[in-house]
This record gives structure tokens, C-alpha cells and sequence, in this order.
């Protein structure tokens, strides 16, 4: 897979709990965005997540359009509820 490309996902929260992993490396391919890393977590995992997230690409808030790159640390972070 020449044109493939491995990121880590962090895991936190719920999506931590559902997993049971902290942290997970992925190879992806080439010009993969972090819905198509979504989706392979729900294949993986057999979960469904939904897209109800924000994500943060190399620790800096990002939008879901973004290309993702060799070692890139991918984060989904889920909604927050409280009072």
C-alpha cells in the first residue's frame, strides 16, 4: 500500500469506554479525512458513533474537511453535557 499513510487516534470518554483502548494507530489512505477514520472505528469496533463530534488534528481544533497526514494524532471529541 504505497499510497497509505498511519495516524494514531486518541481515545477519550465514551468513545475510550466503547473501545476499551486509549489510543490506536490506523493506516489510512492518502487524502482520508476524519470521517472515513469515523467510519473505520465503527467497522473495527462494530459501534456506531454517529458524527456528533468535534476533532482536533495534532492538538489544535480542526474541521471535519481536513486532509489527514503521515503521524498525524487524530482526536474526536465528544459532546459535553452538564450543569
Amino acid at each position: 500500500m504505497s499510497n497509505s499513510i498511519k495516524i494514531q487516534v486518541i481515545y477519550f470518554a465514551i468513545l475510550r469506554e466503547l473501545t476499551g483502548l486509549d489510543k490506536e494507530t490506523f493506516s489510512i489512505k492518502q487524502g482520508n479525512k476524519p470521517g472515513d477514520v469515523l467510519t473505520s472505528i465503527n467497522e473495527r469496533h462494530e459501534i456506531d458513533l454517529g458524527i456528533n463530534f468535534k476533532i482536533a488534528v495534532n492538538d489544535e481544533f480542526s474541521d471535519w474537511d481536513i486532509e489527514l497526514n503521515e503521524g498525524d494524532r487524530l482526536v474526536f471529541i465528544p459532546p459535553v453535557t452538564g450543569g
